[in-house]
C-alpha cells in the first residue's frame, strides 16, 4: 500500500499565503485536489514528472505546483487566498506510463491519495 503524505495546512486571513507540501516517490504525475464542506473534490493543480503543469481556472496565477525530486516532495505555493479557496486539500499520485494531459484534473486518474490537510481562510 502507497500512501502520499500533505502537511502545511492552516488558518489564514484572505490574501494571505500557505505552502502544502506532499511526500511520495515513483509517480509519473501527481495533484492537488480540494473539497470544500458540502461539494464535490475537484483538481487544483497537476505536474508531471518532467514538469508540465495544469491549473485550475479559479487558481490561476495564485497558486504554483512544484516539485522537488531529491526531497520526494511535491508542493502548491498558494497567495492571495480567499474564503471559497476553504477546503480539504488532498495529494494524489498515479504511476501510469501513458496518460492524457487533458485529464490530469481529474479525480479517476489517481490511485493514491493522501489523508488530507485542512486550509481555511478567513475574511
Amino acid at each position: 500500500q502507497v500512501q502520499p503524505v500533505e502537511s502545511g495546512g492552516g488558518s489564514v486571513q484572505s490574501g494571505g499565503s500557505l505552502r502544502l507540501s506532499c511526500v511520495g516517490s515513483g509517480y509519473t504525475y501527481m495533484a492537488w485536489f480540494r473539497q470544500p464542506p458540502g461539494k464535490e473534490r475537484e483538481g487544483v493543480a497537476a505536474i508531471t514528472s518532467r514538469g508540465r503543469k495544469s491549473y485550475t481556472a479559479s487558481v490561476e496565477g495564485r497558486f504554483t505546483i512544484s516539485q522537488d525530486n531529491a526531497a520526494n516532495t511535491m508542493f502548491l505555493q498558494m497567495t492571495d487566498l480567499k474564503p471559497n479557496d476553504t477546503a480539504v486539500y488532498y495529494c494524489a499520485g498515479d504511476r501510469a506510463r501513458t496518460f492524457d494531459l487533458a485529464y490530469l484534473l481529474h479525480r479517476e486518474m489517481y490511485t493514491d491519495w493522501g489523508q488530507g490537510t485542512q486550509v481555511t481562510v478567513s475574511s
